[in-house]
């Protein structure tokens, strides 16, 4: 079966293809009475909406965000939340060699295996066209927990990191980036320029940290907090990595480097320390939830690639039309909304079980 829902109580659908007339998400599980309006979603999808620089696809999509149902006077009411944003600037021309041979690095084959049919203008539902949907959706969820501040950024392009001495967090809207460091973003401007102008692309690395998470959120097993957030940005295109914490760096540190100390204090116990990432067994901490996702860079590229057609033959092909030479600086939108879809969802679990 095509899974196309995520989350438990808090469960949203996203639908609509690349370049079909729309595309959408439905959240349902939301709880009523919570104040809401295309007003409150719109600036996430904003942060995310294409051809607002030349470091992104050139694809002019306003991502006007509409609610259609379950919403009242300005409230919600409890039934499913129906969000819609339509497709604008489809150009379907550009896909007309896909349609016979498979593009290397893209789900084409992957999805004609799969169902022996395929939607090869832009992807179809591969396409990250459909992450505008989980952001429309991370907005509702984002009402779900008032008390959570989240925020991503690019911590590396190309292989070149930020200086984490230099952390400005007031700088990451400052530039096309979401870079908290001005030095490296006047650097990424060169890589991701020189990849563009070569009809190439790199790869980014995207960290998301929430805050004012509590103690509690979780499960100790099989619906760990960090098990879910590992398959929500999974689950995100072009992800093929993702680390809670110290991640794969934890492996090289001993048991006392990697501990995180504990303290008394006025509200509870402190850390001297993060390298869990917030999250302990698959529960929260009340420490800030640390996540960082690994983008691979975008396979739509200028260069012929060998591929093979759907009769088999040998064939080369190089992908036409508009793409982000680096997919992950769009993808910065996406990782908070995937958090705060994550985080709400186990909000409402944890009040269920625990009251």
């Amino acid at each position: 079966m095509s899974v196309n829902t995520f989350g438990r109580l808090l469960r949203f659908t996203t639908w609509g293809e690349s370049h079909g007339p729309a595309i959408g998400a439905v959240v349902d599980g939301c709880p009523p009475g919570l104040a809401i309006d295309e007003g409150l979603i719109q600036p996430f999808l904003d942060a995310r909406r294409p051809g607002q620089s030349k470091f992104t696809t050139q694809r002019q999509e306003p991502d006007q965000v509409r609610i259609l149902s379950g919403v009242f006077e300005g409230k919600t009411t409890g039934t499913p939340i129906s969000l819609m944003i339509e497709n604008v600037d489809q150009r379907s021309k550009d896909y007309s060699d896909v349609a016979k041979a498979y593009r290397p690095g893209h789900a084409d084959y992957a999805y004609d295996a799969k169902y022996g049919l395929r939607d090869y203008r832009g992807g179809g539902r591969s396409s990250a066209r459909e992450t505008a949907s989980r952001v429309a959706a991370g907005g509702v969820a984002r009402l779900v927990i008032p008390d959570v501040t989240i925020l991503a950024y690019v911590s590396e392009i190309g292989g070149d990191a930020i200086d984490r001495t230099s952390f400005d967090a007031a700088e990451i809207g400052n530039n096309p980036f979401f870079c908290p460091d001005a030095q490296a973003a006047k650097r990424w401007e060169k890589i991701v320029d020189d990849a563009r102008l070569a009809g190439s692309s790199v790869g980014a690395v995207v960290e998301c940290v929430a805050t004012g998470v509590p103690a509690g959120w979780g499960a100790p097993l099989y619906g760990k907090l960090d098990a879910d957030l590992a398959a929500a940005m999974m689950g995100i295109n072009a992800v093929k990595g993702v680390e809670i914490g110290d991640g794969f760096a934890a492996a090289r540190l001993t048991g006392e480097q990697n501990a995180d100390p504990m303290y008394p204090g006025s509200h509870g116990p402190e850390f001297s320390a993060n390298h869990a990432g917030g999250i302990a067994g698959g529960i929260s901490t009340g420490q800030p939830v640390v996540v960082r996702v690994a983008f691979k860079p975008t396979s739509s590229i200028l260069t012929p690639q060998p591929t093979i057609n759907r009769d088999g033959e040998a064939t080369e092909l190089f992908t036409k039309g508009r793409h982000d030479p680096c997919v992950g600086i769009r993808g910065v939108p996406v990782v908070e909304a995937m958090m705060a879809l994550v985080l709400a969802d186990h909000k409402l679990l944890h009040r269920g079980q625990c009251g």
